[in-house]
């Protein structure tokens, strides 16, 4: 396991990876969610082990509690939202041809990392 990488809406621990596969430990924090964004080259397999979350995925809602999942396809515009009052952790599996952190397009951003609509 590498280290954990630390976000403004709580930090990531790369679990396990190999040819085409990445297994991550997301921690979301009370009342944070991650970016709405798209991959181009991963889809992902979430599950939801601690804590209350709902998952926006091409605009619709869906709530999730520990032991359910859900499928992010390739291209698909998600996010999570921790819904509850305590530390959200779940299980993100990627799968793809390429899974880089610079595969991330932000839809948009609680944290400002959207780039300008300006930029190409």
């Amino acid at each position: 396991m590498g280290p954990a990488d630390e976000r403004p809406w709580g930090r990531y621990l790369s679990v396990d990876n190999g040819d085409g596969y990445q297994v991550k430990r997301i921690e979301v924090l009370p009342g944070q969610r991650l970016s709405y964004q798209t991959h181009r080259h991963r889809a992902e397999h979430w599950f939801l082990v601690q804590g209350h979350g709902v998952v926006t995925l091409e605009g619709v809602e869906v709530p999730l509690a520990p032991g359910e999942s859900i499928d992010v396809p390739l291209g698909a515009a998600h996010r999570m939202t921790n819904s509850g009052a305590g530390l959200l952790v779940f299980i993100e599996v990627q799968r793809g041809d390429y899974l880089g952190e610079d595969d991330i397009v932000r839809l948009s951003d609680d944290y400002g990392r959207v780039p300008s609509s300006s930029a190409s």
